[in-house]
């Protein structure tokens, strides 16, 4: 093979300088030296992107010697990165079978099966990361962001409060906290999560949202509205947060305020099934106040148009009868 660079050169010097210190090493294991120097040769065709002529090196070195784990890893990391996340699953799965002590590996393999969204075998890779580097702040925040999406809100704590002690100014970090403190109805801590996330990152209109929800949640109305107002001039095209502030609005007893929002979250979109129904109760609300016919009809067709966007909705039976009791 002619390299033509000085920058291949080097890399070419590197690979002659390795392959004899292999050699050397390996004296007397003929399998194990030709296994080394194809895996050399891939490391430089790797590094000359040439990755297709790479596998072919790596296969052949883990043909000559089944337990050589640096080939498999590689094999891991190049096919990775072209996507082809079944092999490279496979390939790091293996290495780390013929070294359980390597980090690199079961964090890779951590991080394909994550981007799979097989959250369980991520998570799984992820704490053997974290046994062989426990103060490693990726590996315990990725094994938090895995096991929170599995619904082990306990162990996602135990890896996301480690991940805080290693480094408590990580915005991502508190983020996903509050929301593990959240989805166990820990509203108090999950406020305080989402307050550190904004102390870090003042202009995160999506923890801003968390934030004016955990306080709905502990019937903090006042706050709740201003956090939203902020949200709705930030993304006026996001009908959510209108659809809070509707919310919001009607338990603080301002129905007409109620309505306006939610009317704009069903401009916003004409999919959002909560608005409907929160409009629909708001003209309910209304109408019972006033004993309007007219408003009571329309509030029932909108919770008719919730239910037609959306016929599995939480509190499916109460909002059926609720329309059977206004429809008479």
């Amino acid at each position: 093979m002619v390299f033509k660079s000085s920058t291949v050169n080097n890399q070419l010097s590197v690979k002659l300088t390795i392959i004899s210190l292999a050699i050397l090493f390996f004296a007397g294991c003929a399998p194990r030296q030709q296994a080394v120097e194809l895996y050399v040769d891939a490391v430089v065709l790797k590094e000359l992107n040439q990755n297709e002529k790479a596998v072919q090196k790596l296969n052949q070195a883990v043909k000559v010697d089944k337990r050589f784990s640096l080939a498999h890893s590689l094999l891991g990391e190049i096919y990775e990165q072209a996507a082809d996340y079944q092999k490279s699953a496979a390939s790091y799965g293996t290495a780390t079978q013929l070294n359980p002590w390597s980090f690199k590996d079961y964090f890779a393999l951590g991080r394909v099966y994550q981007t799979m969204k097989d959250f369980t075998l991520a998570a799984k890779s992820y704490r053997r990361a974290v046994q062989l580097k426990p103060d490693h702040l990726e590996a315990n925040l990725n094994a938090a962001k895995c096991l929170y999406q599995i619904n082990d809100y306990n162990q996602a704590l135990v890896y996301g409060r480690k991940a805080a002690q290693i480094d408590p100014d990580v915005a991502e970090l508190h983020q996903l906290l509050g929301n593990i403190y959240d989805s166990q109805k820990d509203y108090e801590q999950a406020i305080r999560s989402y307050k550190r996330v904004l102390e870090i990152d003042s202009n995160n209109p999506g923890v801003m949202m968390s934030l004016a929800v955990a306080y709905l949640r502990t019937s903090r109305n006042e706050p709740a509205k201003e956090l939203l107002i902020a949200v709705t001039r930030s993304q006026p095209a996001n009908s959510s947060p209108r659809q809070y502030l509707g919310y919001c609005f009607l338990r603080l007893d301002d129905v007409n305020q109620a309505i306006e929002n939610y009317r704009k979250a069903v401009e916003i979109n004409n999919q959002d099934w909560e608005a409907f129904r929160g409009l629909g109760v708001a003209y309910m609300t209304r109408a019972i106040k006033n004993d309007d016919a007219v408003l009571k009809a329309q509030a029932v067709d909108l919770w008719r148009q919730s239910l037609s966007i959306k016929p599995d909705q939480p509190r499916r039976d109460r909002l059926v009868k609720l329309i059977e009791k206004y429809s008479k």
